[in-house]
């Protein structure tokens, strides 16, 4: 009797239909659930948004003194020219940005490694793939909407206080729509180095230290005219590219004779995007949680 009570159980739980696999708007919105959770994880981002505008818009009407009574001219030097541009989209600001963005993305890899979490993650979704898919979309997302806010609300806003002076730009002058979108796409893209810097190490302390070396100690170390092969390595890394993309060619100052080309340089941060996902998605599919 037993017997027959086994076989029956089996055959009833061999017949039952199997759990659908979860779509991937589930793993988005599993992963929402998980950065919403940790309320210090997007405050932070947003605090550094707001911190971001604010140094721009102040830097911006810092300047309207040195407007009204601009230096004199200097024996050999052209006479002084405001750069609307520049001023607007500082790279402090930037890099403010770029170190908020990058820690968060490398939060959402190591800290599920640190808590444990990646196994019940895992368990639930053996589909690493598309985990790490749902969180880069989410991530990407997010940070390219904070990029778009700050590089949009600092370059109008400062422009807007420089019209009463008749030196602000329009968007479509010059270099300027070009220069707010590379502003606004380097902060996702900042976020993608920091998932996998995040992946590589599993470690808060050295995925941090790691993003201050990327971003700026190396180029620092690559940098000037002297050797070429330096600077090329340099105009390369993830800063120097969004450095270029916002220079202005009308202003006053002046770029290295190397510095590569404007399509080059949407390139090279395309690039920086892109092997940030495979190398996320290597390591987190090939390495033991």
């Amino acid at each position: 009797m037993s017997t027959m009570t086994t076989m029956t159980a089996i055959r009833a739980e061999s017949t039952r239909p199997a759990e659908p696999a979860p779509r991937f708007t589930d793993l988005l919105a599993a992963e929402w659930i998980k950065l919403r959770s940790l309320r210090s994880t997007y405050w932070v981002l947003a605090l550094a948004s707001l911190v971001a505008i604010g140094i721009n818009l102040n830097a911006v009407h810092s300047d309207l003194t040195y407007i009204d009574h601009p230096p004199r001219p200097i024996p050999g030097f052209p006479p002084f020219r405001y750069d609307a541009l520049y001023h607007s989209l500082s790279s402090i600001a930037c890099y403010l940005m770029a170190i908020a963005a990058g820690s968060l993305g490398a939060i959402t890899v190591f800290g599920e490694y640190t808590t444990g979490m990646i196994r019940t993650t895992f368990a639930a979704v053996p589909d690493r793939r598309g985990v790490i898919a749902a969180k880069v979309l989410l991530i990407g997302g997010i940070t390219g909407l904070a990029g778009a806010v700050v590089s949009t609300a600092s370059f109008f806003g400062g422009n807007a206080m420089l019209a009463s002076r008749h030196v602000g730009l329009s968007i479509t002058q010059g270099v300027s729509l070009q220069a707010v979108i590379a502003y606004a796409a380097i902060v996702p893209v900042c976020a993608l180095i920091g998932m996998a810097l995040g992946a590589l190490l599993r470690h808060a302390t050295a995925s941090i230290v790691s993003l201050v070396l990327l971003f700026f100690i190396l180029p620092m170390m690559f940098g000037g005219d002297r050797y070429r092969w330096l600077h090329e390595i340099g105009a390369h890394l993830p800063m120097d590219t969004v450095n270029l993309l916002t220079y202005n060619p009308d202003s006053s100052t002046t770029i290295s004779k190397w510095a590569p080309s404007v399509l080059d340089s949407w390139i090279t941060m395309g690039v920086w995007a892109v092997a940030s996902v495979v190398v996320t998605m290597v390591v987190v599919r090939r390495r033991d949680v």
